[in-house]
């Protein structure tokens, strides 16, 4: 599913014009001697924890050759220890009445743990263990490749939007390395050696290269302390290298064609947008929403409602270590005209870019995004997964508090500037899947 990307989804409703959200000054935050970052927020409406250990490796930090290495250790850590049995890790967690998950993307690999207080040195036991002494068992390292690989075939290969976005993100980036796919390329997921995992686990794997945020019915002094009894011995390790590579200023529209058996015709922009820490993110925020969040939404109108051309017009955009995309995707009727559609969308970003958005229609989507804030702010999940990515990729977990703030101070004029910005022609890469002409006999295709 296509969704706001953002690692906010961030309320209780709250008035649209709350200046600064309350907990400020209960949040504790210190680092452990071996450089582990520890951030607890309490919050004591339930007796639960929600854990998350934010390690500092995505696809950003991959090169040709071991692409997808990050992905496959969001499995690999669920696979046993030197001193725990695969399986035990959940066994143990599911026992005290917790469960867990992890996700990966460009940036980070997260891991999520959810759990009664009661269990909370457990899981710091279990945390800290597999940091520390993650097994390598060569059976459980080719059983979890072909896991990744047909995760792969599922989401990229046998997936209209997914083949089309990997190829339009690939095309998109000349020499960052957020043109890698996060799931990796077909080929590295197949040649992948131990000492490859080896040597990317203890470079990432490093408590120096992870922020552990926890919120829920804890006291703070508690979890430093049980953290520094768990988690402080792991030696620290030598800081990964910088990626240093920026993406060169794109000097003209790329474009992507790809051939597939499809009744449903896609259109998908994607371009170059900022870096979660830029201070114009809120303003991004609300430009995508006044173009697609809702019925009321410019293109929805133009595009679904109006002429037709689209039964669904929607966006997202990353926002991490440095800057991501902003993309634009539309699915097309059956027998839908793409260019018609394109022309169209064009001719609604030229608009917004020339005159700018109504305070109407600024307004309306400063209470969505506040909205959909507040409202992930209600639980303590919502807390921590908005605290971890303030913290690690939006330039400080401080700056959460004062989100509200920001999203009001943003103006018609700072929506109108960033749109003629960034949403210039010359800064997109465009990407069109539709059937052949010979699509009966066609059934696959590939990119143009």
């Amino acid at each position: 599913m296509i969704r706001r990307m953002l690692l906010l989804g961030l309320a209780l409703v709250a008035p649209v014009g709350f200046a600064q959200v309350p907990g400020a000054n209960e949040v504790r935050a210190t680092t452990l001697a071996n450089g582990m970052q520890i951030i607890v927020w309490p919050d004591h409406d339930i007796p639960n924890v929600a854990l998350y250990n934010w390690v500092h490796a995505g696809s950003r930090n991959e090169a040709p050759g071991i692409t997808g290495l990050a992905h496959f250790f969001e499995h690999m850590m669920f696979n046993g220890t030197s001193k725990r049995a695969p399986g035990e890790f959940d066994q143990v967690l599911e026992a005290n009445g917790a469960r867990n998950n992890a996700f990966t993307s460009d940036d980070v690999t997260v891991y999520q743990d959810w759990f009664p207080r009661s269990a909370l040195e457990t899981v710091f036991e279990l945390e800290a263990d597999r940091l520390q002494n993650l097994a390598f068992d060569p059976k459980i390292v080719e059983s979890e490749r072909d896991v990744v690989y047909s995760e792969r075939r599922l989401r990229v290969d046998d997936s209209h939007q997914g083949r089309l976005q990997e190829q339009v993100q690939a095309t998109a980036f000349l020499a960052h390395p957020y043109g890698i796919p996060t799931i990796g390329w077909p080929s590295d997921i197949q040649s992948w050696t131990i000492d490859d995992l080896k040597r990317f686990f203890s470079t990432y794997y490093a408590p120096n290269n992870c922020t552990l945020v926890l919120v829920g019915d804890v006291d703070p002094d508690n979890v430093i302390a049980l953290a520094r009894k768990h988690f402080e011995p792991i030696p620290k390790q030598e800081p990964p290298r910088p990626v240093k590579t920026v993406e060169p200023e794109q000097q003209g529209e790329r474009r992507v064609a790809v051939n597939a058996d499809a009744q449903t015709p896609l259109i998908q922009f994607a371009y170059h947008g900022l870096a979660g820490s830029d201070p114009r993110r809120p303003a991004l925020d609300l430009l995508t929403r006044v173009l697609t969040d809702g019925d009321a939404s410019r293109l929805h109108r133009s595009l679904v409602e109006e002429q037709k051309l689209a039964i669904s017009a929607d966006s997202y955009f990353t926002a991490g270590f440095d800057p991501g995309l902003v993309w634009f995707f539309l699915s097309l009727p059956a027998e839908g005209d793409a260019k018609q559609a394109e022309a169209e969308f064009t001719r609604q970003i030229e608009r917004i870019i020339k005159e700018g958005v109504t305070k109407d229609e600024l307004a309306r989507a400063r209470s969505q995004a506040l909205a959909d804030f507040w409202r992930g702010l209600a639980t303590i999940d919502g807390k921590a997964q908005a605290l971890g990515s303030f913290a690690v990729l939006q330039g400080g977990y401080q700056k959460l508090f004062d989100e509200p703030r920001a999203y009001d101070s943003v103006t018609q004029q700072d929506v109108q500037k960033l749109a003629a910005e960034l949403l210039r022609s010359t800064n997109r890469t465009v990407g069109v899947l539709k059937s052949p002409p010979d699509a009966s006999q066609t059934k696959t295709g590939g990119a143009q």
